[in-house]
C-alpha cells in the first residue's frame, strides 16, 4: 500500500511535466503584399453596362470571357459566376392581367465559354430586357496568386 501511494504521487508529479512543452520560438515569415493589375473584364466586343442585340448575344455566349490588363496582357480565370435574368409573363391571380416576371438562374463555371446546356437553353428563349451578369470572376495571374477581376453586365435589346 505504501509502494503504491508512492507511486501513485510520484507518477502524479511526472505527468504534468511530461504534458507540458517548453516554449517554442515561432518563426515569422514577411510576405510581400500582392497588389493585383488593374482588369478589364471583356465578353466578344463587350464591357461592363453593354447593351447587345439579341443575334450579338447568341454570338457572345459561345465566345471566351477574356480578363486583359491595360497593357494588353490576357489572365487565365480559374473560374466565375455566370447568372441568366430571364423575362415571362404571369397571369396576376387578383386581376387575370398577364404581368412581365423575371427568373434568375445562376451557377459556376471553371471554362470559358460556359457549357453547351446552358447555351442551349438560353438561345431557345432569348428575349429583349433579358440580363448576363459575370461575377465573382477569380484570375490566376503567371505565379499563380488568384484575385478578383470586376463584374460583367450585359442587357439583351
Amino acid at each position: 500500500m505504501k509502494y503504491c501511494l508512492k507511486f501513485c504521487f510520484v507518477f502524479l508529479m511526472i505527468v504534468p511535466s511530461l504534458l507540458s512543452k517548453g516554449q517554442e520560438k515561432s518563426v515569422i515569415t514577411t510576405v510581400k503584399k500582392f497588389k493585383p493589375p488593374v482588369v478589364q473584364t471583356t465578353w466578344g466586343n463587350s464591357k461592363s453596362d453593354a447593351k447587345v442585340t439579341k443575334d450579338e448575344a447568341v454570338k457572345m455566349l459561345s465566345l471566351p470571357i477574356k480578363i486583359i490588363d491595360s497593357s494588353g496582357r490576357n489572365y487565365t480565370i480559374d473560374n466565375y459566376r455566370f447568372l441568366y435574368r430571364s423575362k415571362s409573363l404571369v397571369e396576376n391571380e387578383q386581376t387575370g392581367q398577364k404581368e412581365v416576371s423575371f427568373t434568375v438562374t445562376s451557377d459556376k463555371f471553371v471554362t470559358s465559354p460556359i457549357s453547351k446546356i446552358w447555351i442551349d437553353n438560353i438561345v431557345n428563349g432569348l428575349q429583349s430586357d433579358e440580363q448576363f451578369f459575370l461575377f465573382d470572376v477569380m484570375v490566376k495571374d503567371d505565379k499563380g496568386r488568384l484575385f478578383f477581376a470586376p463584374d460583367l453586365k450585359i442587357t439583351i435589346q
